[in-house]
């Protein structure tokens, strides 16, 4: 190996070192912001709030769940593709309404969460958040 290229793994390899103790002291921190005794008091707040709302508007909006659900069951990726990219992966949140919901049905994000009750939330957030 050239000096070259060895310099060049090295590099990569301290690279690859910072990027992952960055993320590591990242994890940590966000943990510790997240068993704030506050923190978790908002975000049950927040949950309570999505699930009040979710079944405010699940007499409304169920006809887009079920929809979706069609969709799902039958690999009908033309239908798939025309929703709303709104979700939150992580909790299990997918929104079922049309793309452009937000301006054109002043409606926020609206699906089901994880044990499967109907929840609505604003904002979004990536498939690992």
């Amino acid at each position: 190996m050239t000096a070259p290229e060895e310099e060049r793994r090295v590099q990569e390899a301290v690279r690859r070192h910072a990027c992952t103790r960055a993320s590591a002291e990242a994890e940590d921190v966000i943990s510790a912001v997240l068993s704030d005794p506050g923190v978790r008091e908002a975000r049950a707040r927040v949950e309570t709030a999505e699930t009040e709302l979710g079944l405010e508007l699940c007499a409304r909006l169920q006809p887009f769940q079920d929809r979706y659900d069609q969709a799902v069951a039958e690999g009908d990726a033309a239908r798939l593709t025309g929703l709303c990219a709104g979700k939150h992966g992580r909790w299990g949140r997918i929104c079922v309404l049309p793309d452009g919901h937000e301006t054109s049905m002043e409606e926020p994000h609206w699906g089901r969460n994880s044990e499967g009750r109907p929840i609505a939330w604003v904002g979004s957030a990536p498939d690992g958040w």
